[in-house]
């Protein structure tokens, strides 16, 4: 089973598939050195960029990624703030510490190659790396895919062999999850912490979910906090202050409009995902481009509703699973099904984690899962200038703002209804593979192409 700690995961903007996981495959690559006993033997790497990576990588800053993994830079603990001066030193010195050692070779515009010629093999986000030795010879080749959500797989790795561990629940399905819960008598939070407590004790699982809310909180306190333009080109400024400030403002009037708490819900939101846009630690929920919408709602959930820590904690056990049902059935990478696979299933994440902490019934559960994602099948990744910013960031606002209104919808109800988590899902990847190429992160079609750019 894929664990909670790989559909949240902590590491820096803009984007899970296109800054965290060439991060990760780059760091990967560099192991590969060590372990085939090249790396003492490495004068300079060559990296590769194909499909959307090539397309969008350089708003994406993937070849800034590329640079810290082969620097032995991790996106959980890179310090975002060294970033420009590691860049800017391996840039300038025409020298780059490989793994963080041993000084190679660097020419940024020679060993960072954007092919947008030569169609990606395997996946839309496709990296190759080459080691060569001081003579010019090639030691190692080596293909990665960076297949959304931060998730990382070398050429012909599987990723069903990957998280090969037996637990007592195994799920496939939304299905699985109501019968085994229904059987067990399990709320889909407790079903997904019984199978991770088959790797570690649960005391520990707790914390390192308790790391997971610090970091939304503190992405969302550092996004309000922030002022001036985001970097990339676009000029877009930073507005989460001036919304923060706005509605501080307002808390003194007498009356005030009944949609203010969702204000604050989008204030929260938008705050993440300028950080996000920044280069800022944030957490995949379950990509960077969407990683606003939990950490909104899961703030929501503690500001306006009767909050408590298992309950919080009963809220990302929830999200996970319904994140692992559409990674394993359909995807989560806007390169391959668009956003919908981005801010749709982080909607239907939020949903279903809200609607769970709230009490609902594992029906009601399913229910809000469900129409989060309704409401967002077809949604498109047309990113302008392929930053993430223009629509990702408001995007991240409106998906925040659907998770909660599906959540309250589900649990007015019964838990009954005609259409189900599994067919929301299978409509979605039949639906993303029906999109074209240009509406799934190439910045080729939609506002990316029909709004001009600053």
């Amino acid at each position: 089973m894929i664990s909670v700690f790989d559909i949240f995961k902590i590491g820096i903007g803009p984007s899970s598939s296109h800054t965290v996981g060439p991060m990760r495959a780059a760091g990967r690559f560099v192991q590969s050195l060590r372990k085939h006993g090249h790396f003492v033997h490495t004068h300079r790497v060559e990296t590769v960029l194909y499909g959307s990576l090539a397309w969008t990588g350089h708003g994406h800053a993937t070849d800034i990624a590329v640079i810290l993994g082969l620097a032995g830079e991790e996106p959980e603990t890179v310090d975002p703030d060294a970033v420009s001066t590691i860049v800017g030193e391996a840039t300038a010195d025409s020298m780059l510490a490989l793994g963080g050692r041993r000084a190679m070779s660097f020419d940024r515009d020679r060993d960072i190659i954007f092919d947008r010629k030569t169609p990606a093999k395997g996946h839309p986000n496709t990296l190759a790396f080459t080691a060569w030795d001081e003579d010019g010879s090639a030691l190692l080749t080596e293909y990665y895919f960076s297949i959304g959500g931060g998730f990382v797989l070398a050429e012909g790795e599987s990723a069903v062999a990957s998280q090969a561990v037996e637990v007592p629940y195994p799920f496939r399905t939304g299905a699985d999850l109501l019968q085994t819960g229904k059987q067990h008598g399990l709320t889909i939070g407790g079903i997904v912490m019984a199978n991770e407590i088959v790797s570690q004790p649960e005391h520990a699982v707790r914390e390192r979910m308790g790391r997971i809310r610090a970091v939304m909180d503190a992405a969302i306190d550092r996004g309000i906090s922030q002022e001036g333009e985001l970097p990339g080109g676009l000029r877009v400024k930073r507005r989460a202050k001036a919304l923060h400030d706005r509605l501080l403002t307002d808390i003194g009037r007498n009356v005030r409009a009944p949609h203010e708490v969702m204000d604050w819900v989008s204030l929260y939101a938008i705050a993440v995902n300028e950080e996000n846009a920044a280069g800022g630690r944030v957490v995949t929920a379950p990509t960077n481009g969407a990683a606003g919408i939990v950490p909104a709602v899961l703030r929501y959930y503690r500001d306006f509703c009767d909050y408590s820590e298992e309950g919080a904690d009963e809220f990302l056990l929830t999200a996970a699973a319904i994140g692992m049902l559409f990674k394993m059935n359909a995807s989560i990478s806007g390169a391959e099904v668009g956003c919908q696979g981005e801010v749709g299933v982080a909607a239907s994440m939020a949903a279903g984690g809200l609607a769970a902490a709230l009490g609902g019934t594992i029906e009601q559960v399913e229910n809000a899962a469900e129409i989060g994602m309704e409401h967002h099948l077809g949604m498109t990744c047309d990113p302008i200038g392929g930053l993430v910013q223009i629509p990702c960031i408001e995007r991240n606002a409106f998906g925040a703002n659907k998770a909660i209104a599906a959540a309250s919808l589900a649990l007015r109800g019964d838990g009954t209804h005609k259409v189900s988590l599994d067919q929301v899902i299978t409509t979605m990847r039949v639906t993303g593979a029906d999109m074209q190429s240009k509406y799934k992160e190439t910045s080729q079609g939609g506002l990316a192409v029909n709004a001009v750019e600053c």
